[in-house]
């Protein structure tokens, strides 16, 4: 085993032993026996008042707006109050938060949990067609929202009978509402209240991205949560015993800067509620823009920095022209979606002080999976990492759910406390997806060796041409190879003959010139024939995003599919 990967190994193992902060014991939860961490806090509003050590420490910077840890805790505990008092709002009823990265969403989000509502962080570029179907689905009848989206609100309030806190002024926006601070004005100096909320209650309603069908409410419970923020603390301690031992400590103070948004996981829990209890400042971009990623972490003194690979591969473009002192970002993360592996050498050769590093997890999951970073991501760029310790087990198996040897590709399945109760309203998508607390979570993959995480395609997104299996990560990685590619997705079209074929769309690198001709002379040197694109659009302008930043595959699928067919 590798020095590194030992050392790690035996730390948890100190962290996890009887009488140590992180002990552990087992659990059974609906049937299921689960490792389980023996010292949970009571529920999530109990783990936020840890922020309260932090008191006097920023915590939330955004624009021209800044709240230390403790201004953050007091308007939290002003909005619980405001919730209880004014809105009746109790155990169990759900509130829904609606809008862009703000100090106010994380302010209510810590004030719903803490009084036990289940936070339902919808998706702030739904429209009002996917809105409706959100609110039905859920039954939340509060709702927090910034101006675009209580505009967007609008024509469904009376239908679902909502009750609008508005974080913005919308005194012209003709819906009624409420202020938010006006809310924090009336109740202000009130204490949290005191409510009893059991650690196996429910806690958040996340709605998958909903790029194809209706979005599903994945619903977690506080132990479930709890159980992800744990275990990245004992990985993050251990990464950090072991970087001791070699003096690599860190210089500032944790900075960390958001830039995804809070209605998905990857956010709302490793970057938001990790940041309560490590005293972590959250600097929030209005929009992602490289440049101004740059200036935030120079003026900021960011240390850590997540987001899509897309993101981090910007701003490893952006920072070689740059002359801006970015020596205190220690920590380069990326998840959602598979970073080519050539980038990771890139930013490494960029951010020389830097750590790169990689997540893989699912909603379904609480972000909770697997992480590669530093000199172990550098050895094998390619892989999506060891699985998190201590609570949590990754497995691929085959066609059966039998369990594959290392080196075997099947579906990933996962199993942890951390794992989701359910679908909400959805016990037959629910009792498909989980089978004896593991998850099944549609993905490809498998572990070499050493435990290292490969995630091989979706298996719905496979290629089926003429009978031959084609990955699509196979093949975009071979497309990124070239230096003239900045971006690539690949994707099945419809063909009578074959059943599917490879399509491609590119963006090249600003200056670069190349034809379809020339990128699969490229190509044939890495692919056989048959995985090479029948099918290459050059754009000039971005890929298309879903809201977490992953590239919008059907949409490029369907516009393309629509082109060939005018043409037939």
């Amino acid at each position: 085993m590798n020095p590194e990967m030992e050392k790690i190994d035996d730390v948890v193992a100190s962290l996890t032993s009887p009488g140590q902060p992180f002990e552990l014991d087992e659990v059974e939860i609906d049937g299921v026996r689960y490792r389980n961490f023996a010292a949970l806090p009571p529920n999530l509003g109990h783990y936020c008042r840890l922020m309260r050590q932090h008191a006097e420490k920023d915590f939330a910077v955004y624009r021209e707006e800044r709240y230390t840890f403790g201004e953050t805790w007091q308007h939290s505990a002003a909005f619980a109050t405001a919730l209880v008092q004014r809105f009746g709002v109790g155990r169990g009823d759900r509130v829904a938060i609606l809008s862009r990265n703000n100090p106010q969403w994380m302010m209510a989000f810590i004030a719903a949990v803490s009084v036990g509502a289940v936070v339902v962080p919808m998706n702030a570029w739904w429209t009002t067609e996917e809105l409706d179907y959100g609110f039905g689905d859920s039954g939340a009848r509060v709702v927090v929202a910034d101006r675009e989206r209580v505009e967007r609100l609008a024509p469904i309030v009376d239908r679902h009978g909502l009750r609008v806190i508005a974080i913005d002024d919308c005194s012209d926006s003709g819906v009624g509402h409420t202020a938010f601070g006006a809310l924090l004005e009336e109740c202000a100096g009130a204490e949290m209240p005191d409510i009893e909320v059991a650690l196996d209650d429910p806690a958040t309603i996340m709605y998958t991205s909903g790029s194809t069908g209706h979005p599903k409410g994945a619903l977690s419970s506080h132990r479930g949560i709890l159980s992800a923020l744990f275990s990245w603390v004992v990985l993050g301690q251990a990464i950090k015993l072991t970087a001791a031992e070699s003096g690599a400590a860190g210089r500032y103070p944790p900075a960390g800067l958001l830039t995804i948004p809070l209605f998905h996981c990857t956010a709302s829990h490793s970057a938001f509620l990790m940041s309560l209890l490590i005293g972590r400042k959250l600097v929030i971009m209005h929009k992602w823009d490289a440049q101004e990623a740059l200036r935030l972490i120079e003026e900021e003194r960011i240390t850590w920095f997540n987001g899509v690979p897309t993101m981090s591969a910007e701003l490893q473009a952006a920072a070689e022209d740059s002359s801006r002192d970015l020596s205190s970002l220690a920590e380069i993360m990326a998840g959602g979606a598979a970073r080519p592996p050539g980038q990771v050498g890139k930013i490494a050769g960029t951010f020389r002080r830097s750590r790169p590093g990689i997540g893989y997890g699912l909603t379904e999951t609480n972000a909770l999976g697997t992480v590669n970073a530093g000199t172990l991501y550098l050895a094998k760029p390619g892989s999506a990492g060891r699985t998190v310790p201590p609570v949590t087990e990754i497995r691929s198996v085959d066609e059966g759910g039998n369990a594959l040897p290392a080196g075997e590709r099947g579906e990933v399945c996962i199993k942890s406390p951390a794992n989701i109760r359910g679908y909400w309203n959805k016990p037959d998508a629910t009792a498909e997806a989980f089978v004896d607390g593991w998850f099944h979570t549609g993905d490809v993959g498998y572990l070499d060796e050493d435990g290292f995480l490969y995630i091989v395609d979706r298996i719905k997104e496979i290629i089926i041409r003429g009978g031959e299996n084609i990955s699509c990560l196979e093949v975009e990685a071979a497309i990124y190879s070239h230096p003239d590619v900045f971006e690539a997705a690949v994707f099945g079209l419809p063909d009578e003959r074959l059943g599917e074929i490879v399509g491609a769309a590119v963006v090249l690198r600003e200056g670069a010139g190349m034809n379809a001709g020339q990128l699969r002379d490229f190509l044939a040197a890495h692919l056989a024939g048959f995985k090479i694109p029948a099918h290459i659009w050059f754009r000039t302008e971005q890929l298309p995003r879903i809201a977490s930043g992953k590239i919008f595959k059907r949409q490029l699928r369907t516009d393309y599919a629509a082109q060939l067919s005018d043409r037939a």
